[in-house]
């Protein structure tokens, strides 16, 4: 393996699965499939610690990689944490006991494996693995903003091959914009709220939480006959809409149709702020049917406004192998602070 000048390791980490991968210096990635070993964050900081350590080996040993080649790891975790790693003093959903609370987990894992780390949410991590398989060589040259549709609304914004963090690490937190209602609401719909307290911000229509406390519900009530009235709850009821939208139901049709305008909307407050060279989509509907994938894009393009020079160079398109984002994004800001 001597033909490597050095790698980088990337580490995304999640409530459930670590996932990992390497990247050379070249910008090849030596790993085409998830790399998973069980996160452990329910059973606190060390052990979560020592959970990335095996996750590393793992990868490592499936590679050939000595791991004296090893120049540097990038870290991603889902947030609330600053732009170096130091969880919420709140806690977050994934860490939320007590030990949680404020801890460094950047530096914790670089003081176990005696190397650099790197640290970004998993939010940005994918915006700039989307961006760099996008770009390529040019990323530099090119700007972009990425919206990624999951429990909450995740995603980043990419400047110049960079992402912005922001000086308190809550650069690109895209759900908790606020964006007109009008016309995207039906009739008689009610303000959604969000859980940050927020009404009418984009996570509260574009999330699976959206969808849960605020979408879902006024649609039913719409649609009295409908099959998702028998689900033994709305949480259920709301992880099987996708499948309903792909089979082109209505009521899964007006759902992601208000997801998307909320997308298009917020892509058209992006166009005027930072003007991006190109716009991601990520989440669950990437994973959808392609037919339905396509008109999904297709409406969040419809409803972004973009004045016509910007029409003639921007670029739509769906986050690629999101299950691996978070981890290429990672390793990517990884070779990009320590093997350039």
């Amino acid at each position: 393996m001597g033909v490597y000048e050095g790698v980088v390791v990337g580490l995304d980490n999640g409530g459930t699965a670590n996932n990992a991968t390497v990247l050379d210096a070249a910008g090849n990635f030596l790993v085409d499939r998830l790399v998973e070993v069980p996160s452990r964050v329910l059973e606190g900081p060390d052990v979560a610690v020592e959970a990335l350590v095996e996750s590393l080996e793992l990868v490592l040993k499936l590679t050939g990689i000595p791991r004296d080649l090893v120049r540097g790891v990038g870290l991603d975790t889902p947030g609330p944490a600053s732009a170096n790693g130091v969880i919420s003093s709140k806690g977050a959903t994934n860490f939320n006991q007590p030990a949680w609370r404020g801890y460094d987990f950047r530096t914790a894992l670089e003081s176990r494996l005696a190397i650099p780390v790197v640290y970004n949410n998993d939010g940005n991590a994918a915006a700039l693995y989307a961006h760099f398989a996008q770009f390529g060589d040019t990323a530099a040259e090119h700007s972009s903003v990425a919206a990624i549709v999951g429990t909450g609304l995740g995603g980043g914004v990419i400047e110049a091959g960079r992402i912005v963090k922001g000086a308190a690490g809550q650069g690109g937190e895209l759900g908790h914009i606020q964006i007109s209602m009008d016309g995207l609401l039906g009739d008689e719909q009610p303000m959604p709220r969000c859980n940050c307290g927020l009404y009418g911000d984009v996570e509260s229509v574009a999330s699976l939480t959206g969808i849960v406390n605020n979408l879902l519900p006024h649609w039913l009530a719409r649609y009295p006959d409908h099959e998702l009235h028998g689900a033994d709850s709305v949480a259920k009821a709301a992880k099987l809409v996708r499948g309903y939208g792909e089979r082109r139901d209505p009521l899964g049709l007006r759902i992601f149709e208000q997801q998307a305008i909320a997308l298009g909307r917020l892509f058209t407050i992006a166009a005027n702020f930072t003007d991006p060279s190109a716009y991601f989509v990520g989440g669950g509907v990437v994973e959808a049917a392609p037919e339905f994938r396509d008109w999904f894009l297709a409406t969040v393009r419809a409803n972004t406004s973009l004045r016509a020079e910007q029409e003639e160079v921007a670029i739509f398109s769906l986050v690629p192998d999101l299950d691996m984002a978070g981890a290429r994004g990672a390793a990517v800001a990884a070779r990009e602070t320590l093997l350039t």
